[in-house]
């Protein structure tokens, strides 16, 4: 092998030259510039190996194999060399180790240089990247490859690898919006070793090794009792088990995605939210051709409606539907089946608030859920931390706005419909009466902020 190496890494050196070559002008009929570009990686990537003393590993022997045909279709006049440049990439990929994943990212960029529309090129990019710890690099060349997917069923495994290091990011951003807020002794973690270092956009070994210290750090501060380095706790764990493995879609969950509080801002950012009351003058209002009601309601970016709608249409629009689980648990209930974009389902405690997800929930009724971080917005440390009324849970219009509220990104929050039967209770309109800024006869409009 040490000598099938030598002549290889000889045959390469002849026709792509050596490291600092300048690039050669393209003969009629000879290699494109991004391939001689490429096996000039691919030599330095064959000294290296050649430096390291005799190869036992199969995998290294398969890629050196594949340079070797790489070599031979860069100079066989006429052959086309980019499937066995993508090969290469894919083999050094494979081979392990941060080398070879270096390797494969030189091999796609010059694929993706070479051929921008190449899907498999933005593939191995995105893999390399993902495998070099560059997430929302990574990110980006997979959406690409998506972008020029034309078959969607053979891109379920990229979708769920954009969705774990979202995920993953999420958790981080998550983490110092908490620290931000107090967990620490500076907003932000300005202590210079904790939140200050930690990032989505960190590398993944640094950003898991920051993330360590801003839990060590915080949970010396306050305590592992303190209700918000608990919740602290609890992303790391997260954004642990997602560096770990993929974010695995719930078969019981019909196919949604889970969502939680940085994916609901994203979900509401800039965007104009009005809540319908479920009354029959609405629904019929809404109903109505012509209504200058319908008019108003479909102008909104969003449309938020809450738990059992029993006068609106079936085919009236919902973005949002929220439902709050009351009553003795285990919540036992109608499925949820009017289609929404997103649901939310507010409930504790956690075990049951899961079967409820999973007996009533419709596939295909609903494309995102709200995840267990937003089950209990009111009550979690890490979100409003109210203590709980003895009056018994909110009301789910209640809990929706005062959600929005904290999140502080939708351009503008209407309620409609909430006069008569619908009218909410004296301690909910007044924090509501608080935050009003104009009232019509269809709409009470409300700056949040």
């Amino acid at each position: 092998m040490g000598q099938t190496l030598t002549g290889l890494l000889t045959s390469v050196r002849a026709i792509a030259g050596r490291p600092g070559t300048p690039p050669r002008a393209r003969p009629g009929g000879g290699p494109d510039p991004e391939l001689l570009a490429a096996l000039r990686h691919c030599g330095d990537h064959l000294a290296a190996l050649a430096a390291s003393g005799p190869l036992t590993d199969a995998r290294r022997t398969r890629l050196i194999a594949s340079i070797g045909a790489l070599t031979t279709a860069c100079s066989t006049p006429g052959a086309d060399a980019f499937d066995a440049l993508l090969r290469t990439g894919q083999q050094a990929l494979d081979s392990g180790g941060d080398a070879g994943a270096r390797l494969a990212l030189a091999l796609a960029d010059e694929a993706t240089t070479l051929r921008a529309r190449s899907k498999g090129a933005w593939r191995l990019r995105g893999s390399a990247l993902d495998a070099l710890g560059r997430s929302e690099e990574a990110i980006t060349a997979y959406e690409r490859h998506l972008a020029l997917q034309q078959n969607t069923a053979a891109s379920h495994d990229v979708e769920r690898r954009i969705a774990t290091l979202r995920a993953a990011g999420d958790r981080i951003d998550e983490a110092l919006a908490l620290d931000g807020d107090g967990v620490g002794d500076g907003a932000g973690g300005t202590d210079g070793a904790g939140a200050v270092r930690l990032s989505r956009r960190l590398p993944a070994a640094e950003a898991r090794v920051a993330f360590t210290e801003l839990v060590r750090l915080r949970t010396a501060e306050r305590g592992a009792a303190d209700p918000a380095v608990r919740r602290l706790a609890a992303l790391y764990a997260e954004h642990r088990r997602l560096s770990d493995r993929d974010l695995m879609a719930d078969p019981l969950l019909g196919g949604a995605e889970p969502i939680g509080v940085p994916g609901l801002r994203r979900f509401l950012a800039g965007r104009t939210v009005c809540l319908v009351a479920d009354t029959p003058h609405t629904a019929e209002q809404e109903q109505r051709p012509g209504s200058s009601l319908a008019a108003l309601i479909e102008g909104y970016d969003l449309v938020v409606r809450c738990d059992a709608v029993r006068h609106a249409a079936p085919t009236a629009r919902t973005d949002l539907h929220a439902v709050t689980l009351r009553g003795d648990s285990p919540w036992k209930g109608p499925r949820w089946d009017r289609r929404a974009t997103a649901r939310l389902v507010f409930g504790d405690p956690l075990p049951h608030w899961r079967l409820a997800l999973r007996s009533r929930l419709v596939p295909g009724a609903q494309d995102r859920i709200g995840d267990a971080t937003l089950r209990r917005p009111l009550h979690d440390p890490a979100l409003l931390a109210e203590a709980a009324d003895a009056d018994g849970p909110a009301s789910t219009a209640y809990t929706v706005l005062r959600l929005l509220d904290f999140l502080g990104t939708p351009a503008r929050v209407d309620l409609i419909g909430f006069e008569g039967p619908a009218a909410l209770p004296p301690r909910e309109r007044e924090w509501i009466g608080a935050r009003t800024g104009t009232t019509d006869d269809t709409a009470v409009r409300i700056t949040l902020g």
